[in-house]
């Protein structure tokens, strides 16, 4: 089994991963990026949706969206927020590594660093180009990174994060195959029990995101530091690659 393929991962370390101040940022970013200021009505699919942060900013304002994620877990607390907040939100459980609706989609995310999972680089690459079979003429596909060059500045020393029933996770990350991928040690201690679990995904750099998008068929393809819309430079803690299907 895969690493992202264990529910029980995404069920325990959920609290860490995606927080409410998390949600809270995500609304704010919604209700304000340039980048996701799409056409009213516009067709998004949040690809790798998990716990639905974006789903209900996006529905907010009108859009129209489906999420998927391969984890049922997620999708049970993607349902569970779309219910509570009255948003009318399609959900769907796929892998990535497959799933295509085509020519359905008029905007497609992959945000909090949900690409990059497969060991096979060209499984990655068919992600994109799934993407892009999704995406109607003149769509858009948004990819939300941390990139090789963001980690490069403060990867370092282990770093824990408490949560709100005084449990806490530890996160260590531990750089593979000469800055190819990254492998990601997570430990999570609740009282006397520790439940530890390792993630591994591709790194790349913004010129290397850039290329893959480029193979899979997207045009004016950009490099963005965040969802402001700002360049992609030595301030940045994201990488945001956007490209266009023509």
């Amino acid at each position: 089994m895969k690493w992202y393929e264990d529910d029980s991962l995404w069920s325990d370390f959920a609290p860490a991963m995606f927080s409410p101040a998390r949600g809270e940022t995500v609304a704010e970013l919604v209700a304000t990026s340039p980048l996701l200021d799409f056409t009213p009505g516009a067709r998004v699919l949040d690809l790798c949706c998990g716990p639905g942060l974006f789903l209900v900013p996006l529905a907010g304002r009108g859009f129209d969206v489906t999420g998927v994620d391969l984890s049922e877990p997620m999708l049970a607390r993607a349902r569970s927020t779309c219910d509570a907040a009255g948003a009318d939100v399609r959900l769907e459980r796929a892998d990535m590594l497959t799933y295509t609706a085509p020519d359905a989609f008029d905007v497609v995310l992959n945000v909090f660093t949900s690409f990059g999972y497969f060991d096979d680089p060209g499984d990655n690459l068919q992600v994109l180009r799934n993407a892009w079979d999704s995406l109607v003429p003149g769509g858009q596909l948004l990819v939300d990174v941390m990139g090789k060059e963001v980690l490069a500045g403060w990867i370092g020393r282990p770093q824990a994060v408490e949560l709100p029933d005084g449990s806490y996770v530890v996160q260590r990350d531990v750089v593979l195959d000469s800055w190819r991928r990254l492998r990601t040690d997570w430990t999570l201690v609740r009282g006397t029990t520790a439940r530890t679990a390792s993630l591994t995904s591709y790194l790349y750099s913004a010129a290397e995101l850039h290329d893959l998008f480029v193979a899979a068929g997207f045009t004016d393809v950009d490099c963005f530091g965040g969802f402001d819309g700002c360049a992609y430079d030595n301030h940045s803690r994201r990488l945001i690659v956007r490209g266009r299907k023509k």
